[in-house]
């Protein structure tokens, strides 16, 4: 076998290191984006156990509001309706501040951590941003049982000052245990200075 000369070797080494560059090129693309998809996944793993390590600590805060908040709550029997409840309030709440409410319907309740919640979808109210912001802060006044959720709020034509829109209200309270006694006193009297809201698929003035 004839051995290369300096010139072929030469040549021989240029070949091979073009083809290497052009293999090592080819691959690292995907070398840095696997490099890339493997970092954003130790970024996610690290933010998710700073998060965990948030509430964990926050636990003994987030337990005592939950209790201060659980206190206010009102309880009802296991199997009692609780829609009649929610609805006058709701409807009182609105006739004091002059809100209309001109439709709306109740969905079935939910079982969150030990609390049931009841959503109440007023697909329709009309009045003006004094009644609206009237009738928020008497159900605030009334404590977190009661949250305002999706309100949608737009003006009606050729009625300057009045508005128009839908929201959800949100009801919380507890269930009894079975065998306890419910201490409903504020769930026996939805309202209580003694308004006269009425239930049902449409209240207002008519």
């Amino acid at each position: 076998m004839t051995p290369l000369s300096r010139h072929d070797q030469v040549l021989l080494a240029i070949t091979a290191g073009v083809v290497l560059f052009g293999f090592v090129g080819a691959l690292a693309p995907r070398r840095l984006e696997a490099i890339r998809t493997k970092r954003a996944a130790v970024d996610a793993l690290r933010e998710r156990a700073y998060l965990q390590e948030q509430l964990i600590e926050a636990e003994p805060i987030w337990r005592e509001r939950y209790e201060k908040v659980r206190d206010k709550m009102p309880v009802f029997v296991p199997g009692e309706q609780v829609e009649t409840h929610w609805l006058a309030l709701m409807d009182q709440a609105a006739a004091r501040c002059g809100l209309r409410i001109l439709q709306r319907s109740v969905r079935e309740e939910t079982p969150v951590a030990g609390v049931f919640e009841l959503p109440i979808d007023v697909r329709s109210w009309e009045g003006t941003l004094e009644a609206l912001v009237s009738f928020a802060a008497d159900l605030d006044a009334r404590g977190a049982m009661l949250e305002i959720r999706d309100l949608r709020v737009q003006t009606i034509p050729n009625r300057q000052g009045f508005l128009k829109g839908s929201f959800t209200l949100s009801c919380a309270y507890l269930r009894a245990a079975d065998g306890q006694s419910a201490a409903a006193t504020e769930a026996a009297d939805p309202d209580p200075e003694g308004g006269g809201g009425q239930a049902g698929e449409v209240s207002g003035d008519g």
